[in-house]
Order: structure tokens, then sequence, then C-alpha cells
């Protein structure tokens, strides 16, 4: 039915903008339409004025009125109708939501992998302290860099963003990222040996769905990192622990392992172990590759936390050239986590294949990310930041040490290098991180790091509590109880 032109002359608002406020008048109007439809003072069904009449009206521009529209459409408060112009929705009211089972503030019977990564990354209000973390501080990064680069990478990029770029990932950045790992003994290629990934639990993801099926065995370091934990279980794989020392992992237990339980795979961080912060030493470096190739199985290198290490550390990739080995890493530890670059080097039969897998997945990776971290790697400012960032976080981890030990706590093996600590509590670490939790501390027990869940003394500190005097008030009198 056609709206007679005076149904709209009467919902014409008598509204002018404020000139020269710091809102602009897209804004204005939004918030001015927005707050009469809140209001009903215009109501579901009732057109607006058309464009026109609304710019003359309010004495703005038509695009101004035109944005200000759109603006209201994407937030599902108009709709525009071809023809006959824009119209108030009705609101459409949600279902009521089921009634929880557990209250979000309860604690799990058990405190499991995805206990510690909703606190790490809360629907709600966060945790008051989070001493589980696996990123740095804000303020601890340069986040000035960052925008600075992505604001150049943005006009500079063009029409790349606009397409869905290479698949195996930018291809300035591949070289960039070949020519450094040349550099430190790595027989990286652009075209052959590398690809771009989406972080480096993007390239975990993608490896194991290619190299596993459900019955596999996959060998991990014990302890070590709980995603990669949760992440084999989901492929149906059995998971075999490999104890690690101060200079990698028990080469005797592995062996019996390997004999006895064929695996496919075997994940090592050789620099910078997490949680530990131990580096592979060379003498077990070559022995690992000797067990794999004596019981014919894979390595997957997680470089993540490689640039924290001082110098050139021991890879596996350097000595195997990347034949049975392939390393990945990423840039969310040291540079920026939500641009979510990352990037795999293997055997070029592998990457020919993980590519298929890549695109069938998710098609390819952002560009515009990419082509922020190339600017950044070329200019030599990323160089720059990790040289500062690592000097930071090594003077945190002994201050972090020295209270630890004031506190009561060991640290079985000091760690050479990283943003974690390692240290035994001289209790069952669940039963700390629980009391921790209810006095909104978020701990990450050791028992979260063990592939089979035993229990644990050992907690894993971010060192970037050590300046954190309500943390440590905490973590005292708990010890203390």
């Amino acid at each position: 039915m056609p709206v007679s032109k005076r149904g709209t002359a009467a919902l014409i608002p008598h509204w002018r903008p404020v000139r020269g406020s710091e809102t602009t008048l897209v804004v204005q109007l939004e918030q001015e339409l927005t707050s009469r439809i809140a209001d009903h003072l215009l109501r579901a069904g009732s057109r607006l004025p058309s464009v026109r009449r609304m710019a003359e009206s309010a004495g703005v521009s038509r695009f101004t009125v035109l944005e200000a529209y759109d603006r209201l459409v994407s937030k599902g408060l108009i709709e525009p109708r071809q023809g006959a112009g824009y119209f108030v929705k009705a609101a459409v009211p949600l279902p009521p939501l089921a009634d929880a089972a557990v209250a979000p503030s309860a604690l799990p019977s058990q405190l499991d992998v995805a206990w510690l990564l909703r606190g790490m990354f809360p629907e709600a209000a966060p945790v008051e302290i989070s001493a589980a973390a696996g990123l740095l501080p804000e303020d601890w990064m340069n986040t000035g860099m960052v925008h600075a680069a992505i604001r150049a990478a943005g006009r500079g990029a063009g029409a790349a963003c606009l397409g869905y770029g290479h698949p195996r990932g930018y291809a300035p950045l591949r070289e960039q990222l070949a020519v450094q790992l040349q550099s430190q003994g790595i027989a990286a290629q652009r075209d052959q040996t590398l690809m771009l990934t989406a972080g480096v639990t993007h390239a975990l993801d993608l490896l194991f769905r290619l190299l596993l099926q459900p019955g596999d065995t996959v060998m991990v370091e014990d302890p070590g990192w709980f995603l990669i934990f949760g992440r084999l279980a989901a492929c149906g794989v059995r998971i075999v622990g490999v104890p690690r020392g101060p200079d990698g992992p028990d080469l005797d237990v592995m062996d019996h392992l390997a004999a006895a339980h064929k695996p496919k795979l075997f994940l090592i961080n050789s620099a910078v172990h997490n949680p530990t912060g131990q580096t592979l030493s060379a003498a077990a470096a070559h022995d690992v590759l000797r067990l794999a190739e004596k019981h014919d199985f894979l390595i997957i290198e997680d470089d993540t936390y490689a640039d924290f290490h001082p110098g050139i550390p021991v890879r596996l990739a350097s000595l195997d050239r990347l034949k049975r080995v392939i390393l990945v890493g990423g840039y969310a530890k040291t540079l920026a986590a939500g641009l979510r670059v990352g990037f795999l080097a293997a055997a070029p039969e592998l990457i020919l294949r993980l590519t298929d897998l890549k695109l069938l997945a998710g098609l390819t990776t952002s560009v515009l990310g990419e082509c922020v971290v190339h600017r950044l790697l070329q200019e030599g400012q990323y160089r720059r930041q990790v040289v500062r960032l690592r000097q930071r976080v090594d003077q945190a981890r002994e201050r972090c040490i020295e209270r630890m030990i004031a506190c009561g706590l060991t640290v079985p093996h000091l760690p050479h290098a990283g943003i974690f600590v390692w240290a035994d509590c001289g209790r069952n670490s669940e039963v700390l991180a629980r009391q921790a939790a209810e006095m909104g501390v978020l701990l990450a027990p050791g028992v979260l790091f063990s592939p089979v869940q035993a229990p644990s003394p050992c907690i894993r500190l971010t060192v970037s509590m050590a300046d954190h005097p309500k943390f440590w008030s905490v973590l005292q009198k708990l010890l203390s109880a």
C-alpha cells in the first residue's frame, strides 16, 4: 500500500546539526534517528523521509543523509525497500536463553585446557589478574610501529587487498622470510619450501589434518604446549609423552617409545621451550634426528618463541635441511597477535599438498596482514623491536624468578630465554590454581602441560607478573595458607 507524502512529512525531525562539533554530521544524524527509534517516536513500519527531503529539512548534504541511513541499515534499525524508501524495522524478539548448567563463575570439577582458554579469552568480564597469558602486555609492544605499518600497507597494497592473494601467501613476504631463514642456516626457498598461514595454530592444524589419521600415534614433549594436546585428541590420535629435560627430550625414553608405538610425528620446541624456557643442545638435536631416521617419523619444530633466544639457536630444520623436519613460526608473541600471520617451511612436495589443503579449508590468508609484516621485516623495524623486547623480557624474567624464590617456589632449571618461568610450588598446582581463581587470579597449573593430565607441583608464570605487586601478595597469601 503506498504511503502518502503527508505521512512522511510528519516524520521529518525538527533537528539541526551542531556545526563545528567534534562529532561528524553523519554521526549526529545517526544518533538522532537511533534515539527517536528507541523512544518509539519513529515507530516500526514508519517510512523515513526521502534522502532529498531529509537533507533539505536538516540543512545537510544528501551524501550525509545517505551515509547515516546506511549506518542505520547496518545496525538493523531500518530497511530499504526498492522504489519505496527507508522504513523503520520492527524489533525481532530473541528467544529466551536456556538456563546454563554451570554458572559462568563456577569452577569445573577438573581444571582443563578449555577452562584455561576461557580464562585467557573471556566472553564476560576478564579475570582481575592473568598470570597464565601467552602474550605480553600491550604496553610492552610497539603499537605505534604496528599502527604506522598498517596505515602504510593499506596505502601501498592497492588492488592486492581486493583479491584472494596467492595460495601460498604474499610473495614479497615469502621472499623476505626465505632470506631471513637462509641467514640462519635453514634451506628455505620462496616458491618451493615456504607457505604463509594464519598463525602457528593454523599451520599445525593443516599439518595434523594432512598427515594424521585416527589411531595414529604422535609423540609430544612432557611438559609441552597444552593446546597441542587438545587439538591432537580431536584428531583421534594417540598421544605419547616424552620427558623433556634442560637439554631436550629424554633420548633413551624416546627411543623406547618410538620402537613400541611407531609414531607418525614428533612435536618439539627446539628453541625456547614452552613452558620451561629451555633450548635444545646441539648433541641432543643430532640424536633426535638420528632417532627420526631410525624409526621413520617426521618432526614438527615449533619456532614460536625462537626470537626471544639471543643469537641463533640450534634448530633441527637447519641440520636436517627440511627433509624430515617441518618448521612452523609466527609473529604473535613479538609483534601483534591480531595480525594472525605465521609461516610453514617444509619439503617441496609437502608444501604442494599443504597448499591444496589450505585452499580447501579456507582459500587464502590475509594479504593485508602479510603486507604489514613484510613492511616491518623489510625496513628493519621488526629486528629493532625484537632486540628491545628481548632485553625487557630478560630483565623481567630475572626479577620474576627472584620474587618466586622469595615466595617459597623453586625453579628446577633456570630458563635460557622466553616469556615463561616453570616453577615448583611444592604442592598440587591444580589446587593452587583453583584457590587463585576464586581470588580473581588465573594461574596455569602443571596438569595442563602434561599429555596424560598427570598431577604436577609446577606452574607456568608469565614474566610480565614481575612488577605486579597485587599478584605477589595473592600468591604469597595462598602459599602461606
